[in-house]
């Protein structure tokens, strides 16, 4: 009796394609996105970039949002590995300075590592599709550095540390927005301007404690 014959599965391979198809349109999509804006960008843009036909394209993703919505998914996945890096790290061993100079350099290579940030950015502000996202990136920046300022000792009531963790993003996320997007002389310059503005809210709050 002939021995069967083993079929090789198809799903694997099948799968792994569909990945890396999905992939593209994401990577098409954030370049798209840095050079036309997100007001510019469509589906029919996506798919002759990545080489599909639009009805190809629906099959990942039913609209642009929904492209949006996955690259912010990406983004919050990015700046989640920093964080965790960040509270991994025996902060506790650091001085104030130190730790501003870790966090700030860690941070700003998350938003270094995301192509078309600042529309992005934007879109999760301002298109109703991804606010949920605009908040969850917020929420989770800020429980994280309010962990981190308890550790450091900063403060330790609970509204004062998650005050100080707002600060810390309103402050910080505007200036990476723009740091990213500076020739390398100002980038520098901003860079510096950041910790020390960083620096001088966590000093003075530790003054406070």
């Amino acid at each position: 009796m002939p021995t069967p014959r083993k079929l090789t599965p198809r799903s694997t391979p099948v799968q792994k394609r569909a990945l890396q198809r999905r992939e593209e349109i994401l990577t098409a999509t954030a370049q798209l996105l840095e050079a036309v804006g997100q007001d510019d960008l469509t589906t029919i843009l996506v798919a002759k970039t990545v080489g599909v036909s639009v009805g190809t394209l629906y099959h990942y993703f039913p609209n642009k949002y929904a492209i949006l919505y996955a690259l912010a998914e990406q983004w919050l996945s990015e700046m989640d590995v920093g964080l965790r890096e960040l509270e991994q790290f025996p902060i506790e061993t650091l001085s104030l300075k130190k730790f501003v100079e870790k966090s700030t350099e860690r941070m700003l290579l998350s938003y270094q590592n995301q192509v078309g940030l600042l529309p992005l950015v934007q879109a999760m502000f301002g298109v109703p599709e991804l606010k949920e996202l605009d908040c969850l990136h917020d929420e989770t920046i800020i429980a994280a550095m309010a962990r981190m300022f308890k550790r450091l000792e900063i403060a330790e009531n609970a509204p004062e540390l998650e005050r100080l963790g707002r600060q810390w993003l309103e402050v910080s996320h505007a200036l990476l927005l723009v740091i990213v997007h500076e020739n390398e002389a100002d980038a520098a310059k901003s860079l510096s301007d950041l910790k020390f503005l960083s620096l001088c809210l966590l000093e003075r709050a530790k003054s406070q404690f």
